[in-house]
């Protein structure tokens, strides 16, 4: 019997490589479509003499076909600020032309489909936790938009193939992730505390600090996209740790994991910067069986190493 085939775009990425190493694990053979405008090959090199997976370079906005393929992860897109700022106008392409070309493989070879989309959607929220239900407080022509409404109109496009197309589609709503294969520069807070702390550098807190979020290690979060990637629930699903950190809260749990003994410095809030964000996983938690294992400072120190080696092949 043929093992099932897997298509990832933005296999190359942080949260997509991660994904292939649990889809190899389940069995499935994997093609990752990066054109590794944010994507690495590093993130991948240990599944380079694997038969079962292949990279195919290119840019998913254009027309493409990988083959049949029976499952369609569409993770491509620039997630991190410093990432979508400068990248604003790919980012809108990738949740716009890209997710049509991810659907329509669905389309052609009766696949199922899931898409990554994100808390941002839920903008600087003024419902507290975040369910689900809510619609979101988000500023359509802010610097923030290109990736806030790439990823709100990816949903779209997303339920309109399942509604005149009947594509088996799910969309995951991923909160705060964090986890070895990260950017080191890629202006997140785990990865940004992370390096300052590592380095001797002052740490760079915005605002008061009062700020919160909610940060998922990366394999509580791979779990959570199998579990929905095997259910039927084809409307969004929060996948998040839902305890919550002020963001001074989480530079002094860096400072600890680091050993480190860096100073805070305190700088002005950037614009639409979210004042609050936390899941509520109610949903996962009873269609999914899911919910987050490890706590946030168990997470810091299994990335520790490898933020360590980041910034030490950055400094040569």
């Amino acid at each position: 019997m043929a093992k099932p085939r897997a298509l990832v775009t933005g296999g190359a990425g942080f949260l997509g490589s991660h994904l292939c190493d649990a889809l190899l694990g389940e069995g499935y053979t994997v093609a990752a479509v990066d054109n590794l405008l944010t994507g690495r090959r590093a993130n991948i090199e240990h599944l380079r003499k694997d038969p079962r997976f292949e990279l195919i370079e290119r840019d998913i906005n254009e027309p493409f076909d990988c083959g049949h393929v029976d499952y369609v992860f569409h993770f491509a897109c620039p997630a991190s600020p410093v990432d979508y700022m400068t990248h604003g106008i790919p980012t809108l392409k990738t949740g716009s032309f890209g997710t049509f070309q991810a659907l329509e493989i669905a389309r052609r070879y009766n696949a199922k489909y899931l898409v990554s989309s994100t808390s941002e959607c839920y903008g600087d929220p003024l419902e507290h936790p975040q369910k689900e239900t809510y619609w979101g407080n988000v500023n359509p022509i802010g610097p923030r938009s290109v990736y806030d409404e790439a990823k709100r109109f990816t949903e779209a496009v997303t339920m309109a193939y399942r509604r005149y197309h009947n594509v088996d589609t799910r969309i995951v709503r991923i909160f705060n992730t964090y986890g070895p294969r990260m950017q080191i520069n890629d202006g997140r807070v785990v990865p940004n505390f992370m390096k300052q702390a590592i380095c001797g550098e002052d740490l760079t807190v915005y605002g008061e600090g009062s700020q919160t979020r909610s940060f998922c290690y990366v394999s509580d979060e791979i779990d959570g996209f199998l579990r929905l990637s095997r259910s039927t629930e084809f409307m969004p699903v929060n996948i998040g740790n839902p305890t919550e950190f002020t963001i001074l809260e989480c530079a002094k749990a860096v400072l600890k994991v680091a050993g480190s003994k860096s100073a805070i410095r305190y700088e002005p809030l950037p614009t639409d910067d979210p004042k609050q964000r936390r899941p509520d996983i109610t949903k996962a938690r009873q269609l999914l069986g899911w919910e987050p294992k490890i706590g946030l400072e168990e997470g810091l120190r299994l990335s520790l190493d490898y933020f360590k080696n980041e910034a030490l092949q950055e400094k040569a």
